[in-house]
């Protein structure tokens, strides 16, 4: 064991306890920083980091982990999964900058699976861990970690609330809490609008308190989170966009030769396997030259109306109304129009500027010969001011 850990008589023991019980499994690699980040994330329980190993090692072995460097991801992840390296932070750690606005997931999940998503995030971060164990060579543990820049400028909550989109956020972060722990160094989530906070308080709740203690967010103010990530990350080793001194050879300050700023993903490209229907999904008949409305009720100021629905094989217009409180009388906020929600799920939101009880409207009757059948989603969503405070934006 090495005397340069300084760590404590009982942390030690904890450590020499760990090893031993997981001899069997242990390959090369697995020196006594890589097994201090199992401790850690179990709070030095040796018994708890046994198992939150022995996991990781069988999920490696379900996912083929140690293989996904000879495995190409589909071509749409090449093209358009914003992600890339700039460089290393003052300390020698790698750089992560993800343009997270340039994700679109719905399309992506048009034409990929799930699966092979996941496969090649697991792919990015072993690559990324790899460099790391590369640069602590040279520059100590300290760089055996990664600094990471999630930059939410145009932000867009919208595809999130479709299911399969918010889902697989979830599932990539268990994943990445169950078999990646202690990696990350410093995260800094810039440009946040108002609407994150609603994301990010859903989200940490599968975080650990060791991955929220190293995210920073920060609004869209240049000026705090460059001060900010300037104490940790050098001008040169980072794209001019963000404020450092790096650009594309044609001058582009987004550094795209680097780093990949997504993109829509062209409809052409979407496959037809359409993902299974949510058991949150409610199917309806719309009737041929009739229609179905429903009430939902926002009972706070600033709360968010969000829909998701699909329909079998033909359009039906869709809008929601708005209920005068007073006299009864409805208006439009979402003009009721045809939509072709037979081709893709159809997805939105509304801000509710203040109560009020809104009609959800699948009109059919424009049709005299067709019924329609619809899937929907329909769900009234907090008042996000209400969660900034856990959301820590600066």
């Amino acid at each position: 064991m090495s005397t340069s850990l300084k760590l404590a008589d009982d942390q030690r023991f904890a450590l020499m306890k760990f090893r031993r019980s997981v001899q069997d499994v242990l390959q090369p690699h697995h020196d006594d920083h890589f097994l201090l980040r199992w401790l850690r994330a179990r709070k030095w329980d040796p018994t708890a980091a046994e198992k939150m190993l022995r996991d990781s090692l069988e999920w490696r072995k379900k996912w083929e982990a140690d293989n996904l460097s000879e495995w190409e991801p589909p071509q749409v992840l090449k093209d358009y999964l914003p992600y890339g390296s700039s460089g290393f932070d003052k300390d020698g750690a790698p750089i992560i900058i993800v343009p997270f606005a340039g994700l679109d997931m719905y399309g992506i999940l048009h034409v990929i699976t799930q699966k092979e998503f996941i496969k090649c995030t697991v792919k990015i971060l072993d690559q990324y861990l790899k460099l790391a164990n590369e640069q602590a060579k040279q520059h100590g543990q300290i760089a055996n970690q990664l600094t990471v820049i999630f930059d939410m400028e145009g932000f867009n909550l919208k595809q999130y609330l479709w299911k399969p989109a918010g889902e697989l956020v979830i599932i990539l972060i268990q994943m990445y809490e169950a078999n990646y722990p202690e990696i990350l160094k410093m995260c800094f989530i810039i440009n946040a609008p108002r609407i994150f906070a609603l994301a990010f308080s859903v989200t940490k709740k599968f975080m650990n308190e060791y991955t929220i203690s190293k995210i920073n967010i920060y609004k869209a103010d240049p000026r705090k989170w460059q001060e900010a990530i300037f104490k940790s990350i050098s001008k040169n080793q980072l794209p001019a966009h963000f404020g450092g001194t790096l650009t594309d050879s044609d001058g582009n300050p987004k550094f795209t030769t680097k780093i990949c700023q997504g993109g829509k993903i062209p409809k052409d490209m979407y496959a037809n396997n359409t993902d299974k229907l949510s058991e949150e999904h409610t199917t309806v008949i719309v009737r041929k030259g009739g229609k179905i409305e429903f009430d939902v009720t926002a009972s706070e100021a600033g709360s968010i109306l969000s829909w998701e629905f699909r329909s079998e094989d033909h359009d039906i217009k869709f809008g929601i109304l708005k209920k005068d409180t007073t006299n009864g009388m409805k208006t439009e906020v979402v003009p009721i129009k045809r939509v072709a929600s037979h081709q893709s799920e159809e997805i939105g939101i509304l801000n509710c500027e203040v109560p009020a009880t809104y009609s959800v409207v699948f009109d059919n009757t424009y049709s005299f010969l067709k019924n329609k059948k619809i899937h929907y989603s329909v769900r009234i969503l907090p008042p996000p001011g209400k969660l900034e405070a856990s959301a820590s934006v600066v």
